[in-house]
């Protein structure tokens, strides 16, 4: 295929890629905003994570090696002593020894992170061996009063009527660190309920929960993004699922390793289960109803080294899509698993969500507050709209969607 150069609406430049033609997003063009993530973002979180240990002066010089390589420098390999350097120069080797904006942007902020845990020697044999960098801010996120004010919340949705309480944990998994937005739909605060659904681009909960009739014997996969705020009302969703029966098990998919800050561990879960748990009211007996869930095999903690790798679903290894195969629904959370799922690419926004994930193994649907450019699967009125408003709604985390396919 012949490649060409064009612009996305942030005006980051893009290479043509795949077999319908759609760019990829590079990070190239200042004032973009993957070029934003790359000069800033990543410069700032390095700055946070050196402040948040008393890290040994080696590891301050890989800091500062790492900072000036991404701003000033080309991209280099990992060492050949870290246990997956094989790998990476595999799947690197056509952005070694090139800028940091030249290359895809999916790949450019995986690669940031993993050269991040080997500046803080992670996956070293020393002392920080498996200390995640990203747990202070988890910590902090998980015991703020933001989460205990969501949690109070469970409360007042216990006694509502089960149509509305799944939608109300539905979107309180979808949104996130905008989580009490779901919680109050049914509570008695009709307008925030109006407001999350208005700034639902796309809207497919009702097939998603056809997939999941109460009394079935299914098996969801949630795959999930973050930890902390956003973790907590994707395993209350599960307790729904499991306590409702739509489901009889749930195979949660973690992060084998720190990534992208705030992404889930198995660490995280038992951090999420035990403030659930340590609450008081509601939110504890949906705590001790998933700690029981595990004991008894009905929930399901599972990793892959995949989920920490650069590249799209349709690249995933064989194992991994026979137990999405064999699940009776695949829910994959936010963002990140959003441009994995499609391809991170400036497909055009209408291009049908099905076609894209034709290549899935199974039905799928994803559950995302969009927080990048790519989005598929929108209605042209709905598209028009959003574009006539003069918003950044690809990139704001407003606006958010709910797809499925069969």
């Amino acid at each position: 295929m012949t490649e060409k150069t064009s612009r996305t609406s942030g005006g980051e430049a893009v290479r043509a890629a795949g077999p319908m033609g759609a760019p990829v997003i590079l990070s190239n063009e200042p004032g973009s905003f993957a070029w934003d993530v790359l000069a800033k973002r990543h410069p700032a979180l390095i700055q946070q994570v050196r402040d948040a240990f008393p890290y040994c002066r080696r590891q301050h010089e890989a800091l500062d090696a790492l900072l000036d390589e991404i701003t000033n420098g080309v991209i280099e390999t990992l060492a050949p002593a870290e246990h997956d350097h094989v790998r990476w120069a595999y799947w690197g080797q056509e952005h070694f020894g090139h800028s940091w904006y030249d290359a895809p942007f999916l790949w450019a902020e995986s690669y940031f992170y993993r050269r991040l845990l080997a500046a803080i020697e992670y996956f070293g044999t020393g002392p920080w061996q498996g200390v995640d960098p990203f747990a202070p801010f988890k910590q902090a996120e998980l015991r703020g009063e933001a989460v205990e004010e969501e949690l109070r919340a469970l409360d007042a949705l216990a006694d509502a009527p089960t149509d509305e309480r799944s939608t109300a944990l539905l979107h309180a998994s979808l949104w996130g660190n905008r989580a009490d937005l779901g919680f109050r739909i049914a509570a008695g605060e009709p307008a925030v309920g109006d407001a999350a659904t208005s700034t639902l681009v796309a809207d497919d909960s009702a097939l998603l929960w056809q997939l999941l009739p109460a009394g079935a014997s299914s098996t969801v996969a949630v795959v999930a993004d973050n930890a902390g705020r956003e973790l907590i009302p994707d395993l209350i969703l599960i307790d729904h699922l499991l306590e409702q029966q739509h489901v009889e098990q749930v195979l949660l998919h973690v992060k084998p390793h720190p990534y992208y800050v705030s992404d889930a561990m198995t660490t995280d879960v038992v951090d999420c289960l035990r403030r659930l748990t340590e609450a008081p009211s509601e939110a504890s007996r949906i705590g001790s109803r998933l700690w029981k869930a595990m004991a008894a095999g009905s929930l399901e903690v599972h990793t892959h080294p995949f989920f920490c790798a650069p590249l799209p679903y349709e690249e995933m290894p064989e194992d991994l899509r026979d137990e999405f195969e064999s699940a009776t629904l695949t829910i994959l959370k936010g963002d990140l698993n959003y441009r994995r799922l499609v391809g991170d690419q400036l497909w055009d926004a209408t291009a049908p969500f099905a076609d894209l994930t034709a290549y899935f193994p199974g039905a799928v649907a994803a559950l995302r507050t969009l927080k990048s450019d790519v989005i598929v699967g929108l209605e042209q009125g709905t598209l028009d709209a959003l574009e006539r408003s003069g918003a950044a709604w690809r990139t704001s985390g407003t606006h958010a969607l709910i797809q499925v396919r069969q």
